[in-house]
């Protein structure tokens, strides 16, 4: 199969209404979408992504009156996943809900429950609205690999398994969405992500879920978006010293200094100083976490393809955005 990056979304809404895949820009990160109500379309986003059939899918709605078609709204909940619908959709925000017996289980992983949101994305929207069809859409990489922020990355993870990528540059989030379940009045995290804990907390009493060996949304596995190259989180980057002959690429938070950069060697003809780090990236230049987020997984793949032997992460600051990408990282490093 030739895979071409374009620009036209009339061949994407073809190609989606022939049971094809076709890899769209989101707000978050490029997704691989097929019709959500497509079983066979669904089973080619596992094939290409080499995804565990366990591992569900997040339904992208093509506007509010499909809401009710693909969920049952729990009554004791309703009035507050009304509420967060009204104030985060469309955007970066993914509720977990009891499906209706229109999501087959292939989307769901044989769950009674389905994700589902609704993207702030101008063009996946545009298609989703035209093609009229929920879109199942996760992350367009092969399973447990850095999520792809721009129509490159995806040719690099999935060229020759989709026929068609639809450019509209970098996204803007550059992290998956949040991921939350409504329970008894209250808001418990799955996945972290843009909407923070503390303005859902605006809402109702907020609960983080810890890794469960049962998976019950995406994104749930202790291990990945991890690069190829290994990851290792750390505080300071002038705390870690590599091996001998060791090529180190750093993903850095804090400010950069000569002294973190560099380490010393013993002096023998002059200043013989060498490079602690073979390659560095900063987060953010400004210290900025929704910039941070917005370049976490552009430069943990740059670093993947720098020929390093290790990377090593500095964390971020676990408030607001913060918490999303800190999770990111800590999943990629796991193990």
């Amino acid at each position: 199969m030739k895979t071409v990056i374009s620009t036209d979304r009339a061949a994407a809404v073809e190609l989606l209404r022939e049971g094809e895949i076709v890899a769209l820009p989101t707000e978050t990160v490029y997704g691989l979408a097929a019709d959500a109500l497509n079983p066979i379309a669904v089973a080619k986003i596992f094939e290409a992504k080499e995804r565990p059939r366990f591992d569900p899918l997040i339904v992208h709605l093509p506007n509010r009156d499909w809401l009710e078609k693909i969920v049952n709204l729990p009554a004791q909940n309703r009035k507050l996943i009304l509420k967060l619908a009204d104030k985060f959709w469309p955007g970066p925000f993914t509720m977990v809900l009891p499906k209706r017996d229109i999501v087959h289980d292939i989307v769901t992983a044989g769950l009674d429950t389905v994700a589902v949101r609704i993207s702030a994305h101008p063009v996946f929207a545009k298609i989703d609205r035209e093609l009229d069809h929920p879109l199942a859409a996760p992350s367009a990489n092969r399973f447990g690999n850095v999520s792809p922020t721009t129509a490159q990355h995806v040719l690099d993870e999935l060229d020759g398994r989709t026929p068609l990528i639809i450019d509209a540059g970098p996204t803007q989030h550059g992290i998956e969405s949040t991921i939350v379940v409504v329970r008894d009045g209250k808001i418990e995290i799955l996945r972290r992500g843009p909407v923070t804990a503390e303005q859902l907390s605006e809402f109702a009493e907020i609960d983080v879920a810890a890794i469960r060996p049962k998976i019950s949304a995406p994104g749930q596995l202790p291990s990945h978006y991890a690069p190829k190259t290994p990851l290792r989180l750390i505080d300071h980057a002038e705390l870690f010293s590599p091996e001998k002959n060791q090529h180190v690429g750093l993903l850095a938070w804090h400010p950069l200094s000569r002294k973190r950069v560099l380490r010393n060697v013993r002096r023998q003809a002059g200043d013989r100083r060498s490079l602690k780090f073979a390659a560095v990236r900063k987060l953010s230049e400004k210290k900025d976490l929704r910039e941070a987020a917005a370049n976490l997984f552009r430069y943990l793949r740059e670093l993947d393809q720098s020929a390093v032997d290790l990377i090593v992460a500095e964390r971020v600051p676990s408030h607001g955005l913060g918490a999303a990408t800190l999770d990111r990282l800590e999943r990629a490093s796991h193990g």
